[in-house]
């Protein structure tokens, strides 16, 4: 616990960083997952989901700890509630990342080669919108020194832009991996295919998330 109040003295936003780095290796480890299911090895998708649920608890033991060192009374760069409200994004990010592993343990999944191109793109894009909203929070310290102004502030502002951008993408390969789902209902049971409809909605959640995140960023600097 300490060692969170250290990083307050030293940043307001370095706690945040701290967890989000937490949670951006909890994602991350999803496209190695994937690939274990393209190539049905269903021992490496139960090992990769024990080590995402043991990243997602450690995200969460800091995140408990920046909730309860949390400087009152003091100077803040931004104010208590918002820093609250985008370190409860970032913590929903790695739960999704959990629920998407998990998921895939449900059953004994097979690759459907119909899905299997823009299912790839499609875990890419998530995974890319959760590091783009990363390097946001990384650029947060420059911010302070620019008083939330100047290149830094336009950086940061095309940055939410393109988060915004891939998680229409996501959402347009989402309903092209739905039609081609529905397509298969004939040569698949229920099981697989409600099991699949969820795996699309759970991983989708990341760049939904990711942009309710960097639009909560951005409207912390409208405020300044």
């Amino acid at each position: 616990m300490r060692a969170i109040a250290n990083l307050f003295r030293s940043s307001p936003f370095a706690p945040l960083q701290t967890h989000m780095e937490r949670v951006s290796q909890c994602v991350e480890k999803l496209e190695l997952l994937y690939e274990a299911h393209t190539k049905s090895d269903y021992e490496q998708i139960e090992k990769l989901t024990a080590e995402i649920s043991e990243m997602e608890h450690l995200a969460d033991l800091t995140k408990n700890e920046i909730r309860n060192n949390l400087p009152r009374g003091i100077f803040l760069a931004i104010n208590r509630a918002d820093l609250l409200n985008i370190l409860s994004l970032q913590d929903t990010i790695a739960d999704k990342a959990e629920d998407t592993a998990i998921l895939f343990t449900m059953k004994k999944l097979e690759p459907l080669p119909d899905l299997a191109e823009d299912m790839k793109i499609f875990v890419e894009k998530n995974i890319e919108s959760v590091k783009e909203v990363h390097l946001i929070l990384k650029q947060l310290d420059e911010l302070i020194e620019t008083s939330f102004g100047g290149k830094e502030a336009q950086l940061v502002s095309e940055m939410v832009d393109r988060v915004a951008v891939i998680e229409h993408e996501v959402d347009l390969i989402q309903v092209k991996l739905l039609r081609k789902l529905i397509s298969l209902e004939d040569k698949i049971s229920y099981a697989t295919f409600y099991l699949w409809t969820n795996i699309f909605q759970t991983m989708a959640a990341l760049s939904n998330t990711s942009e309710k995140l960097a639009n909560r960023v951005r409207m912390v600097l409208d405020l300044r």
